[in-house]
């Protein structure tokens, strides 16, 4: 049940806090969840990966859509890893290693 609580939390903070400041703070927000829930080591880890990778690729996606794909064409091209899943990757992992964080220093 925590998990679902902090990945649902950690989704909200995270798409308010990138609402209106950087990119980085979406770390923060997962940090704090992390720290106020409570989970242990690896559930806080997937949680905060799940969170923040759903999150980006909601947004990216939505990006994608209003500009008509221009961007994306061009990553694609650049790199061998479709841009989506370069978002996904590494989005999840800050987001993981964040809330991964948080929940350490909870248990200390």
């Amino acid at each position: 049940m925590k998990f679902i609580i902090q990945l649902l939390i950690t989704i909200v903070v995270c798409f308010i806090l990138q609402s209106f400041l950087p990119w980085w703070t979406m770390a923060v927000g997962a940090f704090t969840v992390a720290y106020l829930v409570g989970n242990k080591g690896f559930p806080a880890f997937v949680a905060g990966f799940v969170a923040v990778a759903i999150l980006w690729l909601g947004m990216a996606f939505y990006i994608d859509a209003l500009t008509h794909s221009i961007l994306t064409e061009k990553i694609n091209r650049l790199l061998p890893l479709n841009a989506f899943v370069a978002t996904l990757i590494v989005g999840g992992l800050v987001g993981g290693f964040a809330s991964l964080t948080g929940a350490l220093m909870k248990s200390r």
